[in-house]
């Protein structure tokens, strides 16, 4: 038996566990996906979240995860009415694929990828996960720590929530644009998506992204997104078919939608630990479990995450 099994092996999932293996527990990690395995998400670590993983690691993050340029200076906002307004603060450019594989080898726990958790039975003195990696088997904890994200498939049957997602898709282009490539931007005007879009700048790929409700709807906000974007910041690029980054340069995540709506004290989907709008919750994961090994593992259960865009 395990002391804690966490679900995900995002930043949540995996300071947590590094958390509790320094503090002697035996944990098991496990993520559905391969890792690495790539992320919808703006790869941009605040100075908060540099400092937590300081922190929780022990080291600075490593020049392996960073993509130029590698020093991000704020996030520009317009609004609904295309007002434009800048957020300030330092900020680091990484590759999420890799900043969350460097988390999850750093843990000390053991790790299983490519595994899908099922479901969770609680008993009298332990919880019993159903996994599924090769073959479908079960593993116990006396504490298991959900930090799925946005597939939320475990939060949503052990509350009995109604699955409403949105849908992010983005691409890695080739191409040039008037836009100062050290800061992260996003669009709220309703006619370029149905809840936000966005860009920035990877290792000299434009990359751009719009979240929408109904899938079918992908392609229209794109294009209009993209002719804002060229008649706008005067963007000319190769579309991301042409020009890959990444064996999957475009790809689809789903993300919870209702965000303010939600209670959450561990930041998920991740974008809560390394967007600007990110709170530092994981901190709270850490004191919560491991004050002491006899309250921690008495009286905690589940600790639910739902992340935010």
């Amino acid at each position: 038996m395990y002391d804690v099994i966490i679900i995900g092996a995002g930043p949540t999932g995996s300071s947590a566990a590094k958390k509790l293996t320094g503090d002697g527990f035996r944990v098991l990690l496990v993520e559905k996906l391969k890792l690495p395995r790539n992320k919808s998400c703006s790869g941009i670590l605040i100075k908060k979240s540099m400092d937590l993983v300081r922190a929780y690691f022990n080291e600075d993050i490593p020049p392996s995860v960073m993509c130029s340029p590698t020093d991000n200076r704020g996030m520009i906002f317009t609004n609904d009415d295309g007002q434009e307004f800048i957020y300030e603060q330092e900020g680091l450019n990484i590759w999420r694929s890799s900043f969350d594989h460097w988390l999850s080898k750093n843990t000390g726990a053991e790790i299983r990828d490519s595994t899908i958790a099922l479901s969770c039975e609680e008993k009298n003195d332990s919880v019993t996960v159903t996994l599924k990696g090769e073959s479908e088997y079960s593993e116990q904890a006396k504490i298991v720590i959900v930090c799925e994200g946005v597939s939320r498939s475990i939060k949503r049957k052990l509350t009995h929530a109604p699955k409403d997602n949105i849908i992010t898709y983005q691409t890695f282009n080739i191409g040039s644009i008037t836009l100062d490539p050290h800061y992260f931007y996003a669009y709220l005007q309703p006619n370029l998506s149905e809840y936000d879009a966005w860009f920035n700048v990877k290792d000299n790929f434009l990359v751009f992204g719009v979240a929408v409700r109904d899938a079918s709807k992908i392609e229209h906000y794109y294009a209009e997104f993209i002719a804002y974007m060229k008649i706008t910041a005067q963007c000319l690029y190769c579309p991301a078919s042409e020009q890959r980054k990444m064996d999957d340069a475009s790809y689809f995540a789903r993300l919870p939608n209702r965000l303010r709506e939600r209670q959450s004290a561990i930041c998920g989907r991740s974008r809560r630990f390394s967007q600007s709008n990110g709170r530092g919750h994981i901190r709270r994961i850490g004191k919560r479990l491991c004050g002491s090994r006899s309250n921690s593992i008495g009286q905690l259960r589940y600790a639910i995450n739902l992340s935010v865009l």
